[in-house]
């Protein structure tokens, strides 16, 4: 019996794949996919720092200086996780980012959400 689908091509053998270089530090160059801005550490900044090894997000703590690293990690925090810490993939790095960011913005909707409740009971309190 004759099939009315084509046959699968074969997979490329030795297709270049970008190196997983994640966790080489500074010199890992982060492959396509990796730079942007990150939600999730501009956020959760220390906390991000601690679970991506990227130590410098522990000046966040430091009051005055504290917004300005957020900013920072909020531009270049996706490539310091790229190269201080070890990933299995592009894609378990895409996927761990996006988690961070997404429990960010959660956080940051709950509290705005809690000062509007919080400005709201106060006017009608008076």
């Amino acid at each position: 019996m004759n099939s009315p689908f084509p046959t699968p091509a074969a997979p490329v053998v030795g297709a270049a794949q970008p190196a997983n270089n994640s966790g080489g530090g500074k010199s890992a160059e982060p492959p396509p996919g990796v730079k942007g801005w990150s939600w999730g550490a501009f956020l959760w900044n220390w906390i991000w720092a601690i679970g991506n090894q990227t130590w410098i997000g522990l000046l966040a703590l430091v009051p005055l200086i504290g917004l300005f690293v957020a900013i920072y990690l909020g531009i270049r925090g996706r490539e310091l996780a790229w190269q201080n810490r070890r990933w299995d993939s592009v894609e378990h790095f895409q996927r761990v980012q996006r988690a961070w960011s997404m429990w960010g913005l959660i956080v940051l909707a709950v509290a705005v959400l809690f000062a509007v409740a919080q400005v709201a009971l106060q006017l009608n309190r008076v």
